[in-house]
């Protein structure tokens, strides 16, 4: 016969592990034809651009999004900032959509302190506060996208705001991906990006 004070204690000790968090930070897994992508994102140092994020995640927009742009060292301009890079978001599927949306509040690097460091995860945009959907993953260090860099001509950088910790892999593979002219041919489909 089991002890029912003894039950009660693993059933409270079972309940309490599974409403534990599984991370500290939210992660987010983006689901691709290459294999999945595992994203922590820093929400106390970038909050803005995280909630954004998170919004459309949950919202279900990066449903049948892409990866469609790749920036590589031996392809760019001997005279300009280099750059390595994969970029997805809706702007190839769902423009209407992505264009619609208000631009995020920008958050520099030298406000979150995320750097541009091999794997980070941040929002593409044109002009400051004008990033919506559209991201991109860096393949090596970037130190051009922080703020001050000389790969933005109005020196404030782009919002970086999480990190791949695991398919950096995946990262790899699609950065090899056929393209043309910087351009993924064919798009390399995001089947979805979930909250993990």
């Amino acid at each position: 016969m089991v002890n029912a004070g003894k039950l009660l204690v693993v059933l409270v000790m079972l309940t309490a592990a599974c409403n534990m968090k599984k991370h500290k930070n939210p992660h987010v897994e983006i689901n691709t034809k290459y294999g999945n992508i595992e994203v922590e994102l820093y929400p106390e140092q970038a909050p803005e651009t995280v909630s954004a994020f998170l919004r459309y995640v949950d919202s279900g927009y990066y449903t049948n999004a892409a990866f469609y742009r790749v920036l590589r060292d031996d392809e760019q301009p001997t005279n300009a900032p280099k750059s390595e890079l994969i970029q997805g978001g809706l702007w190839q599927t769902n423009y209407k959509l992505s264009a619609g949306l208000p631009g995020v509040k920008h958050e520099t690097t030298a406000q979150t302190k995320i750097l541009h460091k091999n794997g980070v995860i941040s929002m593409a945009r044109l002009e400051p506060g004008t990033a919506t959907t559209e991201f991109f993953i860096c393949v090596g260090d970037q130190p051009g996208f922080d703020y001050g860099g000389a790969n933005n001509a109005d020196g404030q950088g782009y919002a970086a705001f999480g990190k791949v910790v695991k398919g950096m892999n995946v990262v790899n593979k699609i950065y090899d991906a056929p393209e043309s002219d910087g351009a993924f041919t064919p798009l390399i489909y995001i089947f979805k990006i979930k909250r993990l």
